[in-house]
């Protein structure tokens, strides 16, 4: 089945639409879609997927945001936590990624269903309806939730914790996300993750703002860059237009149980300087007189 990159297309909504109408536009062909309710169904089964890919981001309104910006694209998985510039995944507790958002959750039957990044892929229902899925009741098992900084979820923790009046400590393996569930014995642990003003997380990938002045962009230079890996040093060519994003291959998350990492992306911000001396006034005003039309 063709996947429909328009995530307002896959809603039928309008790309102005409200939070309210995205979320009535999602229940609506979720309960629809649900394999649940269409057993045996592929062709169902991939339109689920993508009205949950679609809602994921557009339901956020800082993936909203990147997606009005960039497109589909810098939602889309292109190999092991990569792919894109914001390719990557959630971490569930069961299962691969199959997607940026999404987690496989297994049920009793073998089959797995791409639920949407809900912290428990059940919410879905229980949030609209209040009363939980209408589809039947699930063994459930008891939650916990577990804060954790940046890093640590970046490159893994261990954390004393206290489940059910015991103290135990719990690994908090290198690539967890925030929204991600842990099987600790008999419990489940979500772990919250505190963001950092550094760096911004899209899947396995990283993304980070450089200010660069405008002489700079315009003949070139060296930079460094901190990463999750730490400090890296980039070329950048002369020439380098406002908003390019330089890619840092393998400088970014580790991908959850699995090999490799994502990648780290450096947003390009040109800065124009507020106040100029009169020389380099006089200076800008040659160069401008002595342009050749096409310069740019």
């Amino acid at each position: 089945m063709a996947t429909n990159s328009d995530y307002y297309e896959i809603l039928g909504i309008q790309k102005a639409a409200s939070q309210d109408e995205i979320k009535k536009a999602y229940r609506k062909l979720a309960l629809q879609y649900h394999p649940d309710r269409n057993k045996g169904d592929k062709a169902a089964e991939e339109k689920f997927k993508e009205v949950n890919k679609a809602y994921e981001v557009l339901s956020d309104p800082q993936k909203r945001q990147t997606y009005d910006q960039f497109g589909a694209a810098a939602f889309e998985q292109g190999g092991a936590g990569a792919g894109g510039p914001f390719g990557g995944g959630f971490g569930g507790f069961q299962g691969g990624q199959q997607g940026p958002f999404t987690y496989t959750y297994t049920t009793g039957g073998g089959q797995g269903f791409d639920f949407g990044g809900f912290t428990d892929p059940f919410e879905i229902f229980e949030q609209f309806f209040g009363g939980g899925s209408p589809f039947g009741q699930r063994q459930r098992r008891e939650v916990y939730s577990l804060r954790i900084d940046f890093m640590e979820a970046v490159k893994g923790a261990q954390k004393r914790v206290n489940l059910a009046g015991k103290v135990q400590t719990i690994k908090i393996p290198a690539g967890v996300d925030d929204g991600s569930r842990i099987r600790f014995g008999e419990y489940d642990v979500i772990i919250n993750v505190t963001p950092d003003k550094r760096f911004r997380r899209q899947g396995y990938n990283i993304i980070s703002d450089y200010e660069l002045p405008f002489v700079d962009a315009a003949l070139g230079t060296e930079i460094e860059v901190e990463t999750v890996q730490g400090k890296v040093k980039l070329k950048i060519p002369a020439g380098t237009q406002p908003e390019t994003l330089i890619r840092l291959r393998g400088k970014g998350i580790q991908v959850l149980r699995g090999s490799g990492h994502g990648d780290h992306y450096v947003h390009i911000k040109v800065t124009v300087p507020k106040s100029l001396s009169s020389k380099q006034k006089e200076l800008l005003k040659e160069f401008q007189n002595s342009k050749k039309s096409g310069w740019f």
